[in-house]
């Protein structure tokens, strides 16, 4: 499935070090090459191949909460530990 994105990203870097590597060619221009020909491209492609499966997770999530099934819980992967959610009032003695 993906063969097709990598067969172009490397027909892109082929082009940027040519780019580079020519006598009236630049580092700049070869970024440019490899990013305009590359990679703009790539994940226009790649976001558009995605789009499906988007939908079906959609759908699924979607009906999983119509049915009133409980939802998978992620962990959290913050390094900040969990506050709490309403601080505590005190009355001053």
């Amino acid at each position: 499935m993906y063969i097709i994105p990598i067969a172009w990203i490397y027909v892109a870097l082929m082009m940027a070090v040519a780019e580079a590597t020519n006598s009236n060619g630049t580092l700049l221009g070869a970024l440019m090459t490899f990013v305009l020909y590359g990679v703009i491209p790539i994940g226009l492609v790649l976001y558009f191949m995605g789009s499906p499966a988007r939908k079906r997770a959609i759908r699924e999530r979607e009906k999983q909460e119509a049915s009133g099934e409980a939802l998978p819980v992620q962990p959290s992967t913050s390094s900040e530990p969990a506050a709490d959610a309403v601080p505590a009032v005190r009355k001053e003695p």
